[in-house]
């Protein structure tokens, strides 16, 4: 089946080929139909397998087979994700299918100056895609009226949980109301997100796309087991010998993702962080060039794992094994997205063979082991870049990074 066979509108079918969808997804498949006929919708679903356009393609035609504007009747649809990055890349799905129709799409998100959201939300929108605490601090305020929505998204709703937002999500419900349709997606499933959705979704379709491996076949993902102190130098190497290649790094703490930053710099190998101790305008700069190609390291906490699209990555390493076995398909899932090949590589410590253990029995087989001989080891250490490393020169980095950061919030 193909796009141009579904019974939705000719602008949104222009806008998909525009776009470059060519024919739906599993989730697709399944969800839009639901959707269209204002079925509720549980989903379960991995990131990367096109969710986001499975409720953003339906949500659109229903809004724009009204006759009259639905924005002067205010806001019809609440989309509520985990993070703003994700909010910012949903918004834009929803104006690149919407793009030759009526509807509007809008999000807000903290971390910028409120009064140009509040502005565009006086003007009218359809859709608002938004993360828990500003929505909040807007309707507190009057500015956002939750009254006459007919539908909610609930997009990443495993992250949420993660995050602490169930009771932001209970709250939100409270000023919906009751007659509405429900679209819950989720990347995992277990009994507090069971029920979550069953206390929000009415005889919902329910629809489970989770293939038998949880990463994707066209990654090719293994483990490298290394020394804590020399992560940097096996790194350093990666990227030396792939100079072209689109890199994203993980590791465990913001201050970790600085240290590393300052360690490639000392090599020569610009590169550029991306966690939630940044400003959203740096935030989404060093996105916007990790994409374009212009930056081609990023440096990452967790908080770019989950939902975010990110084209052409070549490279996952896993600088440091994530705490949560769960977090490692996501991470992973950054690289080889559709139908491109991806790398992903991760970094085990003495320390951390705790961790892979863990991972391997969620992923159910073990992590293919990439074997390092005695020489290439030697080599790797005996030929970085990085010849002034010393503990000093490491805890000043800690200071220096955590001075700016009580400056920043003097400001």
């Amino acid at each position: 089946m193909k796009f141009e066979d579904y019974r939705i509108a000719s602008e949104i079918k222009k806008n998909l080929v525009e776009a470059g969808f060519k024919k739906p997804t599993d989730i697709q498949f399944k969800a839009i139909p639901a959707i269209l006929k204002g079925e509720d919708v549980l989903a379960i679903a991995q990131t990367g397998t096109g969710k986001t356009a499975a409720f953003a393609i339906p949500i659109v035609d229903v809004l724009n087979s009204r006759k009259v504007s639905s924005r002067a009747e205010g806001i019809k649809c609440v989309v509520m994700v985990p993070t703003r990055e994700l909010a910012i890349q949903i918004t834009g799905v929803f104006e690149k299918i919407a793009k030759h129709t009526k509807v509007k799409a809008f999000s807000v998100f903290g971390g910028v100056e409120q009064g140009p959201q509040i502005a565009q939300l006086e003007k009218g929108i359809d859709v608002l895609i938004s993360t828990p605490g500003r929505m909040f601090d807007l309707v507190s305020q009057g500015h956002i009226k939750l009254n006459l929505v007919e539908m909610l998204v609930l997009d990443e709703a495993d992250h949420m949980l993660d995050l602490g937002f169930i009771k932001d999500i209970q709250d939100l419900v409270k000023h919906l109301p009751k007659n509405r349709q429900t679209l819950f997606f989720s990347a995992t499933i277990n009994e507090k997100i069971k029920k979550l959705a069953y206390s929000l979704v009415k005889n919902a379709i329910r629809i489970q796309i989770s293939p038998n491996n949880p990463v994707a076949r066209n990654i090719t993902h293994s483990v490298a087991f290394v020394g804590m102190d020399d992560k940097r130098f096996f790194l350093e190497r990666v990227i030396k010998e792939n100079p072209e290649s689109k890199i994203l790094v993980f590791v465990r703490t913001k201050v970790r993702a600085e240290r590393v930053c300052s360690a490639l710099d000392r090599m020569g190998l610009k590169s550029a962080t991306l966690h939630g101790d940044k400003e959203q305008a740096d935030r989404l700069t060093a996105l916007n060039e990790f994409r374009s190609g212009k930056v081609k390291v990023l440096v990452a906490t967790d908080i770019s794992s989950r939902g975010i699209d990110i084209a052409n990555v070549d490279y996952v390493i896993n600088y440091d094994l994530p705490e949560q076995p769960e977090n490692y398909v996501h991470r992973v899932g950054r690289t080889g997205r559709g139908t491109q090949k991806g790398l992903a590589v991760s970094f085990c410590s003495p320390e951390e063979k705790a961790l892979l253990e863990e991972i391997e029995v969620y992923l159910d087989k073990p992590v293919e082991v990439v074997k390092i001989t005695s020489q290439d080891y030697s080599e790797t250490l005996d030929f970085t870049a990085d010849t002034t490393y010393d503990l000093n020169a490491l805890m000043k980095e800690v200071e220096d990074y955590e001075g700016s950061r009580k400056k920043k919030k003097k400001k």
